[in-house]
């Protein structure tokens, strides 16, 4: 196509694109293009995180082992710390206030030493996965990956210090006369089912504080509560049997007291399945199918959007 210019010249003009009139979408599709951190399908992004596997683990040795690089007793403190909440709570709620009504020195110490270590195994789990993406824009706008490998990671890294607390926890029950029985085959199933609820609640969390970094500061108290109504340094049936039944019910069935009391059932002598609310295992499994499942698809939901803004 040519016209002739005001000086007489003949200009050419460039011929009509075929692309014209073809909206944004059109052209990408046109040429193949896909926008860049889209969030793959759920089959596909589990895929995707199966690829890391090497990655998410190495990530949470690499954590642990930082954590307390600059302490001069090192990983000493992943068991001293819990042990010493566990002293603490002994001495107040153990000695002072008598929350030890109705279980004997024997069961009580150990009682209390696993429920401090299984909760804080929850607590740490939770508040890693608060920061997870909050707290590593750095590596999350650097590298493309499954954003849902750093929530996983620090619960990994979580179940690894609990693994390391688990020696002193069977130091002290065997002190206390719960000696090594078939039961306490049952501690590996409830360490399973209490990571994968672990894991989900991470995820929850670690989506809610992408965006709300203020989250931080307010889960503390949220976990200190959720830590006083769930059982951790007394026994919910014998401190409320004076109260109705279904605040009881409501406190036992929530899913840190069902982990705690799952794992004492397995490990301490004389705390038998009475102690327990009926149906415990489905209620154990149900909680960690629910939350491992939903929090996953909650965090999966929101991949393309972590990191930016």
């Amino acid at each position: 196509m040519s016209e002739t210019t005001h000086d007489g010249s003949v200009a050419v003009s460039a011929p009509p694109s075929p692309d014209d009139g073809l909206s944004a979408a059109d052209l990408a599709a046109k040429y193949g293009l896909a926008v860049s951190g889209a969030r793959p399908g759920l089959v596909e992004y589990v895929r995707q995180l199966w690829g890391r596997r090497h990655f998410i683990l190495a990530f949470s040795q690499a954590k642990l082992t930082a954590q307390y690089s600059q302490a001069k007793l090192g990983q000493l403190w992943q068991v001293a710390t819990p042990l010493l909440n566990a002293l603490v709570y002994f001495l107040i709620f153990g000695l002072i206030l008598g929350a030890d009504r109705g279980l004997g020195r024997e069961i009580y110490i150990p009682f209390l030493v696993t429920g401090v270590f299984c909760f804080t195994f929850t607590q740490s789990s939770v508040m890693a996965g608060v920061r997870a993406i909050a707290g590593n824009l750095g590596l999350v706008r650097a590298l493309h990956f499954p954003r849902a490998a750093l929530p996983i990671s620090f619960s990994l890294q979580q179940l690894q210090q609990l693994l390391f607390s688990m020696i002193v926890l069977f130091v002290v029950a065997v002190g206390f006369g719960s000696y090594p029985r078939l039961s306490w085959v049952l501690i590996l199933p409830v360490l399973v089912l209490q990571f994968l609820f672990n894991t989900g609640l991470a995820m929850i969390m670690a989506r809610m504080g992408s965006k709300t970094p203020d989250l931080a500061q307010l889960m503390p108290f949220v976990m200190r509560t959720w830590m006083y109504a769930s059982g951790v340094m007394f026994s919910i049936p014998v401190m409320l049997n004076d109260k109705p039944d279904w605040i009881a019910d409501i406190l036992q069935w929530n899913p840190a007291a069902i982990y705690m009391d799952l794992m004492r059932f397995a490990l301490i002598d004389g705390y038998g399945s009475e102690n327990l609310p009926p149906h415990v295992w489905a209620v154990a499994g149900a909680w960690a199918v629910l939350v491992a499942v939903g929090g996953f698809v909650y965090f999966w939901k929101a991949e393309e959007r972590y990191g930016r803004g």
